[in-house]
């Protein structure tokens, strides 16, 4: 047996477990093979991209990325990360050198008060936790068993569009009001869900392409896959799921965020409108966040 670290509980629950090294492998296989061909063309780059922390795992640049207008994202401007409450003096010293102005949490008040971000003193943090309010109190864990049985929980996580506009029209606000393009982190817990739809979101305003976006949504797969192995063992153990529903919970599914743009476009007709009606992106808004942050 080998002994592996604690993760913080929350929206999709990591935990202090114990498992074979078989069993290890053959979880991470098990995720690994859930990543397309074409994520791993994103993965490649990953020394460019990853930004390597002790105490944090999928922090990552979405910086580069070719729009469909022949342009790119810009490098070192925004991030996307799980976790900050573990970071190393090193670590913090890290991301201070990438001079990182704002820090939008989406996590929830249960979550923030369990796991404070730890994060430079020049980068101020806003709390963004619609949808989140919830996560981690004593009824929502207590009840988790019961959501868990089955991955149609995260299928309506991402498809509920109630929150999104609390939660993610403060960023792209932000986002325009930032006209130095000065660097900027989101995150949750995981990095993965409420983190993800924030990334594809980001990316689709600045021209990306959707396969583009998707792939960088998958390639979670890669960055979490030791905290995926541990989170889906305790899950086994602790809620009696069977271990390919536990592996598709905290997989990054490509369904999962298509799901997010096919529902947009069933009740907007398009990612464009969803934009600009709920987030308040017109084209001259659009035209100034590709201004800010692409090149």
């Amino acid at each position: 047996m080998i002994r592996v670290g604690s993760v913080k509980a929350s929206h999709f629950f990591i935990f202090t477990i114990s498992i074979t090294l078989n069993m290890k492998k053959f979880i991470i296989g098990f995720l690994m093979g859930m990543i397309g061909l074409n994520s791993f063309a994103q993965i490649s780059d990953s020394s460019i991209r990853e930004v390597k922390l002790q105490g944090a795992v999928n922090f990552r640049d979405l910086g580069g990325y070719k729009t469909k207008e022949g342009k790119h994202v810009k490098t070192a401007v925004i991030y996307r990360s799980a976790a900050l409450n573990t970071l190393s003096d090193a670590d913090i010293a890290k991301v201070a050198d990438l001079n990182i102005k704002y820090d939008f949490d989406f996590r929830g008040p249960y979550e923030v008060k369990t796991a404070p971000d730890k994060i430079p003193a020049n980068t101020k943090r806003i709390s963004l936790p619609a949808g989140s309010e919830n996560v981690g109190d004593s009824n929502y864990m207590k009840n988790m068993g019961r959501y868990m049985k089955s991955d149609s929980f995260l299928i309506s996580f991402y498809t509920v569009l109630t929150p999104f506009k609390d939660r993610y029209a403060p960023l792209f606000d932000s986002l325009l009001a930032n006209k130095s393009s000065s660097p900027i982190l989101f995150h949750c817990t995981a990095g993965k869900d409420r983190t993800g739809i924030a990334a594809a979101l980001i990316l689709y305003a600045l021209g990306v392409d959707e396969e583009t976006i998707f792939n960088d949504y998958e390639a979670t797969n890669y960055y979490r896959r030791n905290e995926n192995a541990k989170a889906i063992a305790q899950m086994t153990k602790y809620y009696g799921l069977d271990e390919k529903t536990a592996t598709s919970m905290m997989g990054a599914k490509r369904s999962y965020i298509q799901s997010t743009f096919t529902t947009i476009k069933s009740q907007y007709g398009t990612i464009d409108n969803y934009l600009e009606k709920v987030m308040g992106l017109n084209d001259k808004k659009i035209k100034q966040l590709r201004e800010l942050y692409t090149n």
